[in-house]
């Protein structure tokens, strides 16, 4: 136990909170029945969890570095464990898309001190093998998030998806005190809060401008408003880094086009992969007819291929330039999704298994290739910083794939039911029953099929333009970048 404690602690917390994005997913008709949710509310209730954990990942991380990283992954699993029960026992959207938000401030903590922990538990080839651990648990959690989910919310009550993550962070808190010893930066380090604030602001406004827009348009006043103040808060974010000793970011390395390339695949990967992930669970459960379960499961063959994908390639293509994986993986994300854009009223959950499949291979590809290409496109002093930004940019990119797609949804949605916005919002949040009388069922699924090829067919392209850019832009590490041997960070937020 002494040995391996560390790692199944870690392992614990960060299936946990990498289960809690996707693990709402399928309980989402369940929730906008029991709460009264209406589509923007949903959105919240997804998105602000992602929001959160992108906006104060770097920032966590360098308070770690200060505080004491494992102290640091002990608060922030407790808060989280709080955070959960407070979400099942929401008595409306509200005060579930708050407590939300306080799970994201506490997954924030977890997930920036993991990879740290790790690296001070373990040496060599111990440290290979619970690195190796880790990542296969990283990705087995987003695969298990819809199945878990249906299976919790069709046996007992969505709330239980909340509920189920307090016996987990008991035991990740007991174990952690037992088995990880402290660790931290040496004296004299600070912590850029101010550039924190900043970028929460910009990530949090230019996400609520992408949701409003679903309901007020992109050219309304409170739109543009947003997106003004998000452009403010992200010229703030420029000058602070610019000037603070211990930077967030270090500017310098967006003048690297192949890191540059990287942040964006992320934002990309994430947002087209998993972004409609959503609004496709709502129409197999609203339209379709189909449980929560085997919603869940209608979905997993993209989890199913990636899953393969990832554990048959990681010896196979050993070697491969990383630019073919990344860029090949989103060409395939983009293909697999395109393909999905054959959707109507007669369409069953069978039309999206060839393209799931598809973009699943894709997502086995880029998905554990994406932070070892982070750390290669930069000096060796800046490769946690890497790590940390590269997951910063595949959380904001989930976050504003679930809003514009469900932008786009509801705008193809008003135009297939003549202009009916308020039928179309209803109908995209699981509110069939609610909806006015007089629109034939056909009519719905008609709308509802139309908005979903609409939102593919932006997420296919989305993908497809970034596989490209990787292809055109991604080099291979010069000799400055991070040396093979010590190409996994000790942590994905560390100073240079």
């Amino acid at each position: 136990m002494r040995k391996w404690g560390p790692l199944v602690a870690v392992c614990l917390g960060t299936f946990m909170l990498l289960l809690d994005v996707s693990i709402v997913i399928v309980a989402l008709p369940d929730m906008a029945g029991s709460l009264g949710a209406s589509l923007s509310d949903l959105q919240w209730v997804i998105d602000i969890y992602a929001l959160a954990l992108a906006a104060l990942l770097l920032g966590a991380g360098a308070a770690a570095d200060v505080t004491g990283r494992r102290r640091m992954y002990v608060a922030g699993t407790g808060f989280f464990a709080l955070a959960s029960l407070a979400c099942g026992l929401a008595s409306g959207p509200g005060m579930l898309i708050a407590m939300r938000t306080l799970q994201g401030v506490g997954a924030a903590g977890m997930l920036a001190t993991t990879l740290s922990l790790l690296g001070a538990a373990y040496q060599g080839r111990d440290r290979s093998f619970a690195l190796g651990i880790w990542g296969a648990v990283s990705g087995g959690a987003a695969a298990m998030g819809p199945i878990l989910g249906g299976a919790l919310t069709q046996a007992l009550d969505w709330r239980w998806i909340f509920f189920v993550n307090l016996p987990v962070s008991v035991a990740a808190i007991w174990l952690t005190l037992r088995t990880v010893s402290e660790s931290r930066s040496p004296a004299g380090r600070r912590v850029d809060w101010a550039g924190t604030a900043a970028f929460a602001v910009f990530a949090g406004a230019l996400t609520f401008a992408a949701v409003r827009a679903g309901e007020d348009g992109w050219g309304s006043v409170r739109t543009v408003a947003t997106l003004a103040v998000a452009a403010l808060a992200l010229a703030a974010f420029t000058v602070v880094e610019r000037r603070a000793a211990y930077p967030l970011l270090d500017l310098s390395l967006l003048r690297r086009p192949s890191f540059v390339v990287i942040m964006v695949s992320a934002m990309a990967f994430n947002g087209a992969a998993f972004g409609v992930f959503p609004y496709l669970s709502i129409w197999l459960q609203t339209l379709i007819g189909m449980s929560p379960v085997k919603a869940g499961l209608a979905l997993a063959p993209l989890a199913a291929s990636a899953f393969v994908v990832a554990a048959v390639g990681g010896r196979l293509l050993h070697g491969v330039p990383r630019r073919y994986l990344i860029g090949g993986g989103l060409l395939l994300i983009g293909g697999g999704t395109l393909g999905q854009v054959v959707l109507g009223a007669g369409s069953g959950w069978t039309a999206l298994v060839v393209g799931l499949t598809v973009a699943g291979c894709g997502v086995g590809l880029v998905s554990p290739a994406l932070g070892g290409a982070a750390l290669a496109s930069v000096p060796a002093h800046s490769a946690g910083m890497a790590g940390g930004a590269v997951n910063t940019a595949r959380q904001l990119g989930y976050a504003l794939g679930v809003a514009v797609f469900g932008t786009v949804l509801t705008s193809r949605m008003t135009d297939s039911l003549d202009g009916s916005a308020g039928a179309a919002h209803a109908l995209a949040g699981g509110g069939a029953t609610a909806l006015r009388p007089g629109i034939p069922d056909r009519a719905l699924h008609t709308a509802f099929a139309s908005g979903l090829d609409s939102t593919l067919l932006v997420a296919g392209t989305i993908a497809v333009l970034a596989g490209l850019a990787v292809f055109l832009f991604l080099r291979a590490p010069t000799a400055d970048a991070v040396p093979a041997s010590v190409r996994q960070p000790a942590s994905p937020v560390a100073r240079p």
